[in-house]
């Protein structure tokens, strides 16, 4: 009994997070009710900001085995927005929903650096390659995808600037075909010899 009811209380867990956790599919669109953070505040206050909880991430277990004969780490390299850690403070709804355009831009960013972060990893991932230069791969693609979200974020006026923020979100959107073999689900073609 305490085995099925262990089991219940697993699944309504991986069911919950599940809801909570939106993975980046180029289809979904964020909408103002995907800010569910206890901070998200619209109207009475003086301020605009927000945190949209979009990331990359990249995580693997694996034997050195298992590892060494590893080429394609598509999956395990995911561009993800987390609602419950979403927040939007703004001054009215207007803005608000400035703000929402702006974290999907900064989501559809995520999605183009994880894509970039895949295909570094294949291209240069040999049979005897150590582990650790993943890491140096990541810190790289993550401090390249830090600075572009600043640039727009100034560029733009997070998002108010909506002319500006439709050309940058359009041309993510560009790049992001530019690596249709490194999507989530993808099996990039092999090298020729």
């Amino acid at each position: 009994m305490k085995k099925i009811i262990s089991i219940t209380f697993l699944l309504i867990a991986i069911q919950a997070n599940a809801q909570n956790t939106i993975e980046w599919d180029g289809k979904y669109q964020l909408q103002l009710s995907d800010f569910q953070s206890s901070a998200t505040q619209i109207g009475n206050v003086k301020i605009n900001s927000i945190h949209t909880a979009s990331s990359l991430d990249f995580a693997f277990q694996m034997s050195n085995i298992e590892f060494m004969f590893t080429k394609n780490f598509n999956s395990k390299v995911t561009s993800t927005f987390k609602r419950d850690a979403a927040s939007i403070i703004s001054i009215d709804t207007n803005t608000a929903n400035y703000l929402v355009n702006f974290a999907q831009y900064e989501f559809d960013l995520s999605e183009l650096y994880a894509r970039k972060l895949r295909k570094e990893i294949y291209d240069q991932k040999g049979t005897f390659s150590d582990a650790s230069f993943l890491q140096v791969l990541y810190d790289a693609v993550q401090k390249q995808y830090a600075e572009e979200h600043a640039i727009a974020s100034k560029t733009t006026d997070l998002g108010q600037n909506e002319k500006k923020l439709l050309e940058i979100q359009t041309d993510i959107l560009k790049r992001i075909q530019e690596y249709p073999d490194f999507c989530k689900s993808c099996k990039p073609p092999k090298k020729k010899s």
